[in-house]
């Protein structure tokens, strides 16, 4: 069975609109720093995956809004992932606590660029297999 990644995170004030809820893109954000820290977690620094020529890029978002963050509140944001051909699907939720709100979910889509063409790096597979599915 595939480990579930956490993030404890918090909303910062700067990242609410004029409602004083979560700006939709901010989301986005919480999403990709998970992601980033869940990549270092498994030993992958994109630092030096940009210098070996491996990028990881998003090719596709699908975010799924459910109720809203407020400036100040604590959340988690998790990460499953699957593996189908060369593209990897990052399967994350945001969930308020303590009231355990799903806030929001979403499907990430990624491909790795080697050298500039579309490939599946044997490091993501190594890196990640504790987590995808």
């Amino acid at each position: 069975m595939a480990l579930t990644f956490e993030n404890n995170m918090k909303v910062r004030d700067y990242e609410c609109d004029s409602q004083g809820v979560v700006n939709n893109a901010i989301y986005l954000h919480y999403f990709e720093a998970t992601r980033h820290e869940l990549m270092e977690r498994c030993g992958l620094r994109l630092r030096d995956l940009t210098e070996a020529n491996i990028i990881p890029v998003v090719r596709n978002a699908n975010i799924s809004y459910k109720s809203s963050l407020r400036g100040s509140e604590c959340f988690i944001c998790t990460v499953n992932i699957d593996r189908k051909g060369v593209r990897y699907y990052f399967r994350q939720q945001i969930i308020r606590v303590p009231d355990n709100t799903l806030c929001a979910s979403a499907v990430i889509e990624v491909v790795c660029l080697m050298d500039g063409k579309v490939s599946t790096p044997d490091m993501f597979d190594k890196a990640f297999a504790d987590y995808i599915k």
